[in-house]
């Protein structure tokens, strides 16, 4: 019997972009990118709908408000694996220039984004990431996906090619998340050590 470990080849198979299924007349959704047992999709945010976890910096980083804020961080990380920061040291425009770059990026011609492609047994990259099982299902999106930090760890034929502005704009937008990592486990750190 073949078990998905036997099935991992280590070489990305040739999925087509969203992008471009999008824009061909399609009369159903390709079975590959069905996904029959999971979850139906939230169709309205009520009250009773889910809500991403938030952190608020200033409190994580208050005297007053750090256990309740540490706790909330804590079980936002077990329950959820991710959650939003508020009320920290990234600046609103950068974080907009991030977002708008990134628009530019996947708005570019499918031609210009397939040379920054997912190379054979590899997620970083453009493509539909971390689908290299033959028989998984796909994400219906198109994913940019790569290591800016450590600079060491950037794959050299993905980071250092991408277009001078948005490369300049992920630099000072990692630069700050990392101060911002920084300051967070230094006051964890101070908490933890003082009881």
């Amino acid at each position: 019997m073949e078990t998905k470990e036997m099935l991992l080849d280590h070489t990305t198979l040739a999925f087509p972009f969203v992008q471009e299924l999008a824009k061909k007349p399609l009369t159903s959704v390709p079975p590959r990118y069905v996904h029959p047992d999971q979850d139906p999709p939230i169709i309205s945010l009520d009250s009773s709908s889910p809500q991403v976890p938030i952190i608020d910096m200033q409190r994580l980083l208050s005297e007053d408000f750090m256990d309740s804020e540490l706790q909330k961080l804590d079980q936002a990380c077990r329950e959820w694996g991710f959650f939003q920061l508020i009320n920290h040291e990234v600046s609103s425009s950068l974080v907009e220039k991030v977002k708008l770059e990134t628009e530019k990026f996947f708005k570019l011609p499918m031609e210009e984004k397939r040379k920054y492609g997912q190379l054979e047994g590899d997620v970083e990259g453009y493509g539909n990431l971390l689908e290299m099982w033959r028989d998984s299902k796909l994400h219906w999106r198109d994913s940019l996906y790569f290591t800016i930090s450590p600079p060491h760890l950037r794959k050299p034929h993905l980071f250092p090619n991408l277009p001078p502005s948005f490369r300049e704009t992920l630099e000072a937008y990692s630069a700050d998340l990392k101060n911002v990592v920084a300051e967070i486990l230094k006051h964890i750190r101070k908490k933890t050590k003082n009881g």
